[in-house]
């Protein structure tokens, strides 16, 4: 579940309070643990750890591996003299939990009273607007997150009450069913043309389709998933973009902008988010439309390479565009792919939200780490 904080953080950055940095460290690489401490002020660190059944094993891997570096760095500095009383009271002053077992979170010197509950029903797949938010709550004020949870409701209601044919949320999880049971796509780009969007391909990869069991058991009869992916633009269109536009694959795109950016131009300058959206529009018309051979002719192309600059064009794409990608937008587009997953889950019969092949995973590490081990 972190990759949905730290996707919000980064989007939402303009909005920040300067005075106040978070890092985040989920990978249980312990290179990623030693780029995030290096440099912090112990006096001003709160750690926040996140784990409804505080059992995970990267995240408290992680965070008794922090624990002891905090405790020897505040021993080193004379803070604290290592016995087990001021050790406890150090935990307790820097420390907070996100958790619905209490009673691990004051095994670990966690004061109860500082951990952050959230309802048992509430999954690690789609938890940034619960409690798992809390850093994002530190970081932007209440008032922000209210606007944040504001565009996720907004989202929510009009997916609930609006007609099935008129209702773009359901329709856009059923054209993504349609596009990999009728048309092979195996794949779905995500393309956001604003970097404070950096993390969002990658936080829709939260999503569990492709099971290949139903909720009654029964085998399914169609293939149940797409890979989301992108990056944002206009670093996407000299990495891959080739491959959407004239590849053998289809690849349906979607592109997301804002019409106004946190950071104008200046009098005088050139307007360069302009530019920026102009590239925007120019890929999904490109990929609309296409290049006839007699086009690429006209522009005095020798024949012999005429072949290499068609363009087939009838790539599908959707567009959506913003004023701007304020708290209640970023809610408004979380909840929009969360809704998606939920289409496309029910049309093939399975359910969105576990994650078994994950669990298998973590089984075999526990089993096989023993074998690697040093010791």
């Amino acid at each position: 579940s972190d990759l949905g904080p730290v996707m919000v953080y980064e989007a939402l950055k303009p909005y920040a309070d300067a005075g106040i940095d978070c890092r985040y460290i989920s990978n249980i690489d312990p290179n990623d643990a030693a780029e995030k401490l290096s440099g912090l002020d112990l006096e001003t660190t709160l750690v926040i750890i996140v784990s409804k059944t505080f059992t995970t094993l990267e995240t408290l891997t992680n965070a008794r591996e922090i624990k002891a570096w905090m405790l020897a760095a505040l021993k080193d500095a004379g803070a604290i003299d290592g016995s087990a009383e001021q050790d406890a009271e150090a935990i307790e002053k820097h420390f907070v939990a996100v958790s619905t077992a209490l009673d691990l979170v004051a095994e670990f010197g966690i004061n109860p009273e500082n951990a952050f509950g959230f309802w048992s029903w509430v999954g690690g797949r789609y938890s940034v607007d619960s409690a798992v938010g809390l850093s994002l709550i530190i970081a932007f004020g209440p008032e922000r997150f209210q606007q944040f949870l504001e565009g996720f409701h907004a989202i929510d209601e009009y997916f609930c009450s609006t007609p099935l044919e008129e209702n773009v949320v359901a329709l856009m999880g059923l054209m993504n069913v349609w596009y990999v049971n009728f048309f092979g796509a195996a794949s779905h780009a995500v393309l956001p043309y604003t970097q404070y969007l950096h993390r969002f391909p990658a936080y829709l990869t939260m999503e569990s389709n492709g099971k290949g069991v139903r909720w009654d058991g029964t085998a399914v009869t169609s293939t149940t998933g797409e890979i989301f992916w992108g990056e944002p633009g206009t670093n996407g269109q000299h990495a891959f973009y080739q491959l959407i536009h004239q590849g053998t694959q289809m690849i349906p795109a979607d592109f997301i902008a804002f019409a106004n950016t946190a950071h104008p131009a200046k009098d005088g300058d050139q307007d360069v988010h302009e530019l920026f959206l102009g590239n925007f529009l120019a890929q999904t018309k490109a990929l609309a439309f296409g290049k006839t051979a007699d086009e690429v002719r006209a522009e005095g192309t020798p024949e012999e390479i005429v072949p290499a600059r068609c363009f087939t064009g009838n790539r599908p794409t959707t567009s959506i565009f913003g004023d701007e990608l304020s708290p209640f937008a970023l809610g408004e587009l979380i909840a929009l792919y969360e809704h998606i997953t939920f289409v496309e889950g029910t049309v093939w019969g399975i359910d969105s939200y576990d994650q078994w092949g994950v669990e298998l995973g973590k089984q075999l590490a526990k089993q096989i780490t023993p074998a690697i081990s040093q010791d």
